[in-house]
């Protein structure tokens, strides 16, 4: 149990599995990599959602869309695209490649967002905001082992975390941590909105992402 736990919080490497695409660039996968891969992003949109509904604090990079908004007077949508562009463009010294799950991540995540944001609570007491959060946080990280193992191609951010590793060869769980706590300082600093579920969120993501890859990886062989 001690060895386990240790385990997840130093994990390097993302698992490869039978179900796991050789390839990122692969553009004909396994009917099983690509149910995965979709169940995987659809669980990532739930939790974002459910982080959303709870309405104590949106994520670090959402802190960060809006803070450049605030000073540059473009619209969160225009923001969200520059963000992505630049994040993209770290990708290239860090030799990331993109694939049908880059593109997927984009699209389905939006979507299950907006379908689900009518149907999940909306919580009056702050304890039920609380567990929450954590829950939505605790889901994405699955989603994430899930559509990380795929070996499809990461979303912008993941990418630069599976990237970052690469080059370092620090724990994924570390690495995530990071970057979001220096999305959500730069944000604030820029005059974002910083709740206390954003905070959650950055200290909880890295963690969480380790375990869902340590979990998908032990009980979907």
């Amino acid at each position: 149990m001690i060895k386990d736990f240790f385990f997840i919080f130093t994990l390097k490497q993302i698992p490869k599995l039978s179900w796991s695409s050789k390839d990122e660039l692969n553009l004909k996968p396994k009917s099983k990599t690509l149910m995965y891969l979709i169940f995987g992003l659809i669980l990532f949109g739930l939790g974002e959602t459910l982080l959303v509904t709870a309405g104590i604090g949106v994520s670090p990079w959402f802190v960060l869309h809006q803070g450049l908004s605030f000073k540059t007077d473009y619209t969160i949508g225009v923001t969200t695209l520059i963000v992505s562009l630049v994040v993209l463009c770290f990708w290239i010294p860090l030799k990331q490649k993109p694939g049908i799950g880059t593109i997927l991540n984009t699209i389905l995540i939006s979507i299950v967002i907006d379908v689900s944001l009518p149907f999940l609570p909306y919580p009056k007491e702050l304890l039920f905001k609380l567990l929450q959060v954590l829950f939505g946080v605790l889901i994405i990280g699955i989603g994430s082992g899930f559509y990380l193992i795929a070996n499809l191609g990461p979303g912008s951010r993941d990418g630069l975390m599976t990237g970052i590793q690469k080059k370092t060869n620090l724990s994924f769980s570390l690495i995530r941590t990071l970057i979001e706590l220096s999305a959500v300082i730069i944000g604030w600093y820029l005059g974002g909105i910083v709740g206390i579920g954003t905070i959650i969120y950055a200290l909880g993501i890295g963690p969480s992402v380790s375990f869902g890859l340590y979990s998908v990886a032990k009980f979907f062989k």
